[in-house]
Parts: C-alpha cells; structure tokens; sequence
C-alpha cells in the first residue's frame, strides 16, 4: 500500500491513514486540532502526536467552554504538565482561542460553519506529486488567518491556518499515488 512520503513510524503512519485529511465538521474536533496546530509552531507534528493525549486529559478534551474559563491558577498548573509542550504563550492561547472560538460559534451557529465557509463548504482536492509541491500556504490559509486573527484568536498564522486546513479534510493534501488520494 502506498502512502504519501511523511509518514514514517506507526504513531504517524496511524495519523496517516485514519485521521489526516479526513473532513472533520465537529466543533469540539475542530477546537482540539486548532490548539494542537498552535502547540506545534516550531516544533515537528510527530512531538504533538506523542503529547496528545496528555493534552486531551489536561485540557478538559478540549471542550472550548471548560477552558474558556481558565483561570491564571490552572494556567501555572499546566505549565508544570510534562505531558503537554509547556510554553507560556501556548498555554495561554488556548484559553485565548475558547473564548473567541465561543463567539465565532454564537456569531455563525457553530465554528464548523464559519471555517468551512474558507473553502466554499467543501474540500479541496489537490493533485500533487512530489512532496515539494505542497504549500506552506494558500490564499484561504491566508485568508482564515487574517480573519481569526482580526478575531483575537493566537498561533493561527497562514502556515497554521493551513496546517489544520490539512488536518481536518478541508484541503486533500494527499499525493496522487498515496491510496487515500480522493478519498
């Protein structure tokens, strides 16, 4: 079975085949992937991986209500959480990110709605070849940045936006001759 080129131990290869590039419209889904993308800025998406489930124990399963309401009390508990990548800003923007996740949710009915909204409602298929070819960003990526951003959302640069465009089926980034192509 051919894959694309990423993959290369079990725990990505698992990410690889059941997850990745999958369309994800749950918002509690959503919340947990945009968090991680944020968590991962500068770091590799394998390191993410392996903390994962320490953060869905750490931060409520990612329920964006529950750590809305973080306080600066469980912030310094978090940052003494080996489990998860413990960077102040990070942490921080989690609890940033709830609170305008919630809005964005009041505002559009629900977060799916309004980030689907960046690709018209559907995926994307891209037809790559190589892995070279694949973008850091696109005008969406672009564009979702600049508008969570203008949102007071955190971590939600273009190379994230796009990141988790990836990472919730919003864009198929799978090569042509991996066997999840097109699907």
């Amino acid at each position: 079975m051919k894959r694309c080129t990423w993959p290369t131990i079990p725990l990505t290869i698992e990410y690889h085949d059941k997850e990745w590039g999958v369309p994800v419209h749950d918002d509690r889904l959503l919340f947990e992937f945009l968090i991680l993308e944020g968590a991962q800025a500068g770091l590799s998406w394998t390191t993410v991986l392996k903390k994962r489930e320490a953060y869905r124990r750490a931060f409520d399963n990612f329920e964006p209500a529950i750590v809305a309401r973080y306080t600066d009390k469980k912030c310094k508990a978090l940052l003494e959480d080996e489990g998860i990548i413990r960077n102040r800003l990070k942490v921080k923007s989690a609890v940033i990110n709830a609170q305008a996740f919630l809005k964005v949710q009041k505002e559009f009915g629900s977060f799916d709605r309004y980030v689907w909204g960046f690709v018209e409602g559907k995926p994307k298929l891209n037809h790559w070849n190589e892995p070279s070819e694949v973008p850091a960003k696109t005008a969406e990526s672009d564009a979702m940045s600049k508008d969570l951003l203008k949102r007071g959302f955190k971590f939600v640069g273009s190379t994230i936006c796009y990141a988790f465009m990836q990472a919730t089926g919003m864009v198929n980034d799978h090569l042509v001759s991996c066997y999840r192509h097109g699907t």
